[in-house]
């Protein structure tokens, strides 16, 4: 079986866990944990590891995750590391906090740019977002100098690149391809 497959059925069960019991935040929260903890070199080793026996893991997991997690949270642990799919947690865990979204009718974008955005800017592509999508957005700020300028924006499945970093690269494109002299 493949590894969406496994991540979606998991994440599926546990969404619907939470929301029966009325608990997804506190889940989506717990499920975003371990996401996070998940890209620790030390995590990703342990929860790869063939030798290391499945209760060392989960009690390991148990112990980093704390008394805060809910436990439905420490049982599904329990649950994907009896079942021997430990390595599917960072993928488990970003499928939840997507479906929680999409069940919330928040729709994640990402806006990248160069330089840090001004707040009243940043306010006005969000609302823009959330009038072309008819949807609640969160809007995530990325910083990427290597796009010299302009802005990359992506919005679900669509993405808009008005980076100086594409616009050269199209130049060099047609310089190279000999296209060029035909816009002239």
């Amino acid at each position: 079986m493949n590894e969406s497959r496994i991540s979606v059925r998991y994440s599926k069960a546990l969404f619907q866990s939470a929301l029966d019991r009325n608990i997804l935040d506190t889940i989506n929260r717990d499920m975003v944990v371990i996401g996070e903890i998940c890209t620790l070199p030390e995590i990703k080793e342990l929860l790869t590891n063939p030798v290391i026996r499945p209760a060392k893991k989960a009690e390991t997991l148990k112990d980093i995750l704390g008394k805060d997690i809910n436990p439905l949270t420490l049982s599904f642990v329990d649950l994907v590391v009896k079942n021997g799919r430990e390595r599917f947690f960072p993928s488990i865990a970003r499928v939840f906090t997507h479906r929680t979204r999409k069940f919330k009718g928040v729709t994640e974008s990402v806006l990248t740019t160069a330089v840090k955005v001004d707040p009243e800017l940043k306010k006005k592509v969000s609302d823009l977002i959330e009038k072309l999508f008819d949807t609640r957005v969160d809007l995530k700020e990325n910083i990427d100098e290597s796009i010299i300028g302009g802005f990359i924006l992506k919005v679900e499945d669509n993405y808009v690149d008005a980076s100086i970093r594409n616009k050269l690269r199209k130049i060099k494109l047609e310089l190279v391809t000999g296209t060029f002299e035909k816009h002239i």
